[in-house]
């Protein structure tokens, strides 16, 4: 089905606190230099203890209506996309709808993990190609730094908060999502999880309690043997090759895992945005974040072709072609 659906709008906004490098130096054994080396991340935002995923999403919004002068009040359906909510209920997304007094729109908050921003975009488009809505708010927010284990060194350094946001109207004229795909392998939630209300996994005991576990090197041999065929088949989906992608924009995990995509793919890391050398892994916020990066800095131009890749537990992905208009 065409779609009928267009991004017309993004904002973002990160908290002011920064944890450097350093920082972590002084509360596990780490320095700088192993951990650009291993993940090219140099600094992460971290929200103050008052501040929760709610707030950086209204931010986030706050931010694109700005830029965009954009009316909000007939917005119809607020998605965001979160793993880490201000509360199990109500949802981050009724408050931002509280927020802004969005009369008319519905609230749904989404789990895909690092997945989450572009399940979110697909959601939407279907939503609006549908007829079922016209005008929707996608949002990645993330507060993470709350859910991390500050004395284990293999997750502490990776994980940090902030939060982007697309709004998305109904064209019939210039649908921009061009081709979707998305998938999941349940038994591999193993390897990156966070307790809830239960502590086991089938017949796998979990750890953590209540703080983020994550066997980073199954996550990096699933995300590399994986994630390439998924790109080649969401383009061949929409009938193009790889070389006429301008900007690939994949979940900023861990820089290693997006150059060994690049080279299993053959497809340029100089055309890739990413969002984790100052910000961390924000989980469902590093999408938006790197892809407004790219608009800030001028790298995205209108009419350009932008792969998104989500990848992260459950474990699941999404890829979704794009035009940017």
């Amino acid at each position: 089905m065409q779609s009928l659906a267009r991004i017309t709008a993004i904002g973002s906004h990160v908290p002011a606190g920064v944890i450097t490098n350093d920082d972590l130096a002084a509360l596990v054994d780490t320095n700088d230099e192993w951990i650009v080396q291993r993940t090219g991340i140099r600094e992460r935002r971290i929200a103050r203890p008052e501040e929760f995923t709610s707030h950086l999403a209204i931010a986030a919004v706050a931010d694109l209506a700005q830029r965009y002068n954009k009316d909000l009040t007939d917005v119809d359906m607020i998605l965001v996309c979160t793993t880490t909510p201000d509360y199990a209920f109500p949802s981050v997304a009724s408050m931002v709808q509280a927020h802004f007094d969005m009369k008319h729109a519905g609230a749904l908050d989404l789990n895909a993990t690092c997945a989450g921003f572009v399940y979110g975009l697909q959601v939407a488009n279907g939503l609006i190609t549908s007829g079922m809505h016209r005008k929707i708010l996608v949002i990645g927010g993330e507060t993470l730094s709350k859910t991390t284990n500050y004395e284990d060194r293999s997750t502490c350094i990776l994980f940090g908060d902030g939060a982007g946001a697309l709004l998305i109207e109904h064209d019939g004229d210039h649908g921009g999502f061009l081709a979707s795909i998305n998938k999941a392998d349940g038994a591999g939630g193993k390897h990156v999880y966070r307790t809830g209300l239960s502590t086991t996994m089938g017949d796998f005991p979990m750890e953590g309690n209540g703080k983020i576990v994550q066997n980073g090197r199954e996550v990096y041999k699933w995300a590399v043997s994986t994630v390439p065929a998924g790109m080649n088949e969401v383009v061949d989906q929409a009938g193009v090759s790889l070389d006429a992608v301008d900007w690939f924009i994949p979940h900023s995990a861990n820089m290693r895992i997006v150059e060994s995509i690049c080279e299993r793919t053959g497809f340029p890391v100089e055309k890739t945005l990413t969002s984790m050398e100052y910000f961390g892994n924000t989980s469902s916020a590093s999408i938006p974040l790197a892809l407004d990066l790219g608009v800030k800095q001028n790298k995205v131009q209108p009419g350009d072709l932008i792969l998104l890749y989500g990848f992260g537990s459950g474990l699941v992905q999404a890829g979704s072609l794009i035009r940017w208009q």
